[in-house]
């Protein structure tokens, strides 16, 4: 597999003002044969791309900006990300607005971000194309050249058949594709070159040289002669050139916008367009003269058709103007100043034409002033024309056109008008374009004005107008120097837009205490939703008392906290860059703590609690730990105000009494039983995990909570469930030396050997813990088996040099010569680490010939599950009878169906609204009472069951029958004692089954005990 590695420049300068970046691609090869591609990111002044296997137009392969790269400087590199494709990368890569693109020998061609080395997009040739592979060498369709980029295009060269196909450098998508060889074995396997334009650029070179000349000829010359003539036709031999090389070209149909690269097309789309006018306009000017007819032959009419080449100039700038790396505004004064030269040099030309055609030259508005002006020399005659065009165009001084004649009349008028219309479009353009640079200013003042007016209508405090002004200065100033962050990310593809999130702020994100330890997966979703703001010093971003609807995490700058007490305004703490603004009020829905002020200028990036609910609802276990992390959070503040939420936050968790979406494994990580009681009532899957595949019973046995795994065993939960790493819980309990709870998994079916048995044995013998080794062959493990590397635990008792192990490991028939993946075994480990001890130990030792077995005594258990937990949540100590209270009516409990789990998965924590009993101070929402009625009806109902006539005081706890008579059998078959009566515990009796709620205190009594009060005074579990 190849892999691709960015690695990020280091060096001691400052550099940290430079923005930036230059990325270089260079290709080395690995020594294992591998290729292996480099990219060194270099923070420079100047964009330098890598758009082909060469670097530039010229394939210099080389970066002639790059300044700081050299012997000296290469340690000073050091690893920033790494990508791993499927296969081996089969070219150089290609670099571009910070993404890379390569192919790869799977078939696949990919679209990196350069900064962090995520995916943007990646395609697979084959599919993409419907071709299939004609190579020799693999049997997918492959490209092995570099991905040259053209545009908004990314140019691939398919190894075999060979095509050229064009992609959406955004997407990936196929925009066109060519067949270059129609031989079927034919191969592509260099680089391509795109000459972007050079063609269509000399063109346009020559158009200028037509826009002035053509004119010229026709109103000054009979026709061209000498030099003059002999390059007009080596300038229409190049637009012959051109014709032909039309019926090649593909074209984009404007109807589907799909690339058109079929010659017969290509060919009728031609002919049928602009074929006619562009063989017209590149006839040789003797031969158009000769076919003109007599009246039109001095007048060289055929020239001026040649215009129409004038259109690739008014392409020209279209394209400029849309180009990035050329100035609107210039652009755009420059085709006006074009514009305007050519409507003057015409005027100029055609009224010189009417002057020296006219009869009388006398009569012409130059012959009234140059008597014998056709004796004149051409450079004053032209120099004449054009001085008098230009005055009439722009009406300056008395120089104008002073037509003589009816002829001169004429042109003057339609002159004229047409000097309007340009005259308005010049104008128009140009107060555009200096009004647009202006509107930003004057939108700017009006708002401020228009704000001051508000202000001072509704005598707002100063305080608060400053806070507007200054708000709205701040606004102006981030839209004028190009912050407005909101505007360039909201017109960018969701991909770009979250790199870019991802690149400027994972880092701080990462570092934020609520989020610690949760996945990148999650961290990558919240970057890409966060929204960056600038807050001007003094302005106050939350207000205390206001609704929770968003957090904010600091970038830059400072802010302060808040309260008001009796009226006043107290600071009772900074937040700085990393720190969380507001998230308690967010997560525990409950009005905000504090004001949040600014101090100076900040950044802020803000997250919506709906947003934030939502992204962390799709990851099961993160949820768990960002409330783990503001429990803790609010743990650490030495603050009343804190010690307050925590404490009604704690509260509501232990007692239930919130919508709240948690998981198992949160409950279990608290070891708090009786919310995880209430978690498995609503339906939640006993087995559910998180992210590494650790269920709530691996975390109950690790932390040696009884209650909790009773609970789940009770509920369903696999006492063999293996982790990604291929523990399961008996291993967890076994490894923190939770006895009770080893033997509560024992019992309900948990083997040993359902995980990876090796593992545990190599973990023991590095802890040097001979015990627990014991207590895996007890339970049933083979301590001989290898974990994934083909290592023993006798491998790692040798390097760890432990011979009471090595010997109890031999007694049991471990292989002294068996290898790990390296080829090493034990004896060759003992060898070369010269353990005298254990080589005398395998000498003695017989090497085992084949297989051995060890007796261990045969414990009677059963895989079965567990029946019903009889405490809520709490375990009961042991009764006087000697029984537990732990596992009570086995038989009717296996009886009874088991409740269908549930795939819901709500991993985070939302305490939902406002209390709805009429208690304000209850900041969060009971569970709906619907809701738990119809949990109540899937979920059987346990009582405590007591009998003071048998001395009975504390009770047991038993799950309530399906009739009232089973009931009584229950109170005979526990107390021996025939009840006819079951009373309250507060001396009420009950005649109906339904009247029991879970977790009602019932009385058996006899007849004779029927009246006796005093039941409610003995001790009663709550």
């Amino acid at each position: 597999m190849f892999i691709l590695f960015l690695t990020n420049y280091k060096y001691d300068s400052a550099f940290s003002s430079l923005d930036k970046v230059l990325l270089h691609a260079m290709a080395f090869t690995h020594n294992h044969g591998l290729l292996v591609i480099l990219l060194m990111m270099l923070c420079l002044h100047t964009v330098a791309e890598w758009c082909n296997h060469g670097g530039d137009i010229g394939n210099t392969r080389y970066a002639k900006e790059e300044l700081l790269i050299n012997p000296k400087t290469v340690p000073k590199l050091h690893l920033r990300w790494k990508f791993f494709a499927g296969k081996d990368i089969s070219a150089t890569p290609a670099v571009a607005n910070g993404v890379v693109y390569f192919p790869s020998w799977n078939g696949y061609v990919y679209a990196v971000n350069a900064f962090n080395g995520a995916l943007i997009w990646k395609q697979n040739v084959g599919e993409l194309t419907g071709l299939s592979a004609t190579g020799t060498i693999v049997n997918v369709s492959v490209s092995r050249a570099t991905p040259t980029i053209a545009g908004d295009l990314l140019i691939i060269a398919i190894y075999g058949p060979a095509y050229v196909i064009a992609v959406c450098r955004l997407t990936g998508n196929l925009v066109w594709s060519a067949q270059l060889d129609p031989h079927p074995f034919a191969l592509i396997t260099a680089s391509g070159t795109v000459h972007m334009g050079a063609w269509e650029t000399f063109l346009v070179v020559l158009v200028i040289y037509t826009a002035w000349v053509s004119p010229f000829e026709f109103g000054f010359l009979d026709r061209p002669e000498g030099l003059l003539g002999i390059t007009d036709n080596v300038v229409n031999g190049f637009f012959a050139i051109d014709i032909i090389l039309t019926f090649f070209v593909a074209y984009l149909d404007k109807t589907t916008y799909l690339i058109v690269d079929n010659r017969n097309q290509i060919s009728w789309k031609y002919a049928s367009s602009w074929l006619v006018f562009d063989v017209v306009s590149t006839l040789p000017s003797e031969l158009a003269k000769k076919i003109s007819p007599t009246p039109l032959r001095s007048c060289g009419l055929f020239n001026m058709l040649r215009l129409w080449r004038l259109r690739r100039v008014s392409a020209l700038f279209a394209r400029l103007e849309k180009d990035r790396n050329f100035n609107y505004f210039w652009v755009r004064c420059a085709k006006l100043i074009c514009v305007t030269l050519f409507a003057v040099h015409c005027a100029g030309c055609f009224y010189y034409l009417l002057a020296a055609h006219y009869r009388n030259p006398k009569k012409t508005w130059i012959g009234a002033s140059m008597d014998d002006f056709l004796h004149e020399s051409l450079w004053i005659r032209y120099v004449t024309s054009i001085y008098w065009s230009i005055t009439t165009l722009t009406t300056v001084g008395y120089g104008d056109l002073h037509a003589q004649n009816t002829r001169e009349m004429v042109f003057d008028i339609f002159y004229m008008f047409f000097n309007l219309g340009l005259t308005a479009y010049l104008i128009g353009n140009m107060t555009n374009l200096v009004v647009h640079g202006t509107s930003k200013t004057r939108e700017f003042r009006d708002t401020i004005q228009a704000a001051s007016y508000f202000a001072q209508r509704n005598h707002l405090p100063a305080r608060l107008q400053d806070q507007m002004l200054a708000h709205l200065s701040l606004k102006y100033r981030t839209d004028s120097e190009g912050l407005q962050q909101k505007e360039t990310l909201d017109s960018l593809p969701k991909a770009i837009r979250s790199s870019i999130s991802h690149f400027l702020f994972y880092s701080l994100v990462d570092k934020v205490y609520l989020f610690r330890g949760v996945s990148n997966d999650l961290l990558f979703q919240l970057v890409s939703e966060m929204k960056a703001e600038y807050f001007p010093p003094k302005e106050d971003v939350i207000l205390q008392n206001e609704a929770p609807t968003d957090f904010y995490i600091l970038v830059t700058g400072a802010v302060e906290l808040l309260v008001f007490k009796n009226g006043i305004e107290q600071v009772i703490g900074e937040a700085k860059t990393g720190d969380l603004c507001g998230e308690i009020g967010v997560l525990c829905y409950r009005p905000q703590l504090f004001t949040m002020r600014t101090k100076r200028l900040c950044q802020l990036l803000r997250m919506n609690r709906t947003t934030f609910l939502n992204i962390v609802q799709a990851n099961v276990g993160d949820g768990t730990i960002i409330m783990n992390n503001l429990l803790q959070h609010l743990k650490e503040q030495n603050d009343p105000i804190m010690e307050g939420v925590l404490l009604e936050t704690e509260n509501m968790l232990a007692h239930g009494r919130m919508d709240l979406p948690l998981s198992l494994c949160f409950a279990t990580l608290r070891g708090d039983d009786l919310l995880l009681d209430q978690l498995l009532r609503r339906g939640l899957d006993p087995n559910e995990s998180d992210n590494n595949g650790r269920s709530a019973l691996h975390i109950a046995a690790s932390k040696g909570s009884e209650n909790c795994v009773l609970l789940l065993l009770d509920y369903g939960a696999s006492p063999n469930s293996r982790d990604l790493e291929g523990n399961v819980p008996i291993w967890e309990a076994m490894m923190a030396d939770h006895e009770p709870v080893v033997k509560i998994l024992a019992d309900n079916g948990a083997t040993i050997s359902s995980g990876d048995v090796g593992q545990f044995s190599c973990t023991a013998v590095e802890q040097n813990n001979l015990e627990l080794l014991k207590k895996i062959l007890y339970h049933g493990g083979d301590v001989t088996l290898p974990k994934s590397n083909g290592s023993t635990a006798l491998h790692v008792a040798v390097c760890e040099g432990n011979t009471e192990i090595v010997k109890f490991l031999l007694d049991q028939g471990t292989n002294i010569d068996k290898p790990d993946i390296h080829g090493w075994t034990p004896r060759d480990l003992a060898d070369q680490q010269g353990h005298e001890d254990i080589k005398t130990l395998f000498q003695s030792h017989k090497a085992v010939k084949t297989q051995s077995f060890v007796v261990i005594p045969e414990q009677k258990r059963e895989n079965k599950v567990s029946g019903r937990f009889t405490s809520e949540p709490t375990i009961y100590p042991m009764s006087r009878d000697g029984s537990s209270g732990g596992v009570t009516e086995w038989t009717w409990r296996q009886s009874q169906p088991r409740r269908r789990t549930s795939n819901f998965h709500n991993s985070l924590f939302g305490i939902m609204s406002a209390a709805n009993g009429g208690n304000n101070n209850d900041l969060l929402s009971s569970i709906d009472q619907t809701k738990c009625a119809e949990a109540d009806r899937d979920c059987p109902i346990r009582v405590t069951v007591s009998c003071l006539e048998k001395g009975d005081v504390k009770g047991k706890l038993v799950l309530v029958p399906q009739s009232f008579q089973e009931l009584l059998e229950i109170g005979a078959k526990k107390f021996g004692l025939l009840a006819t009566k079951v009373l309250t515990k507060d001396g009420a009796e009950i005649d109906d089954i339904e009247l029991i709620r879970d977790g009602d205190h019932l009385v058996f009594v006899s007849d004779g005990e029927m009246g006796e009060p005093n039941c409610q005074n003995g001790g009663v579990l709550s």
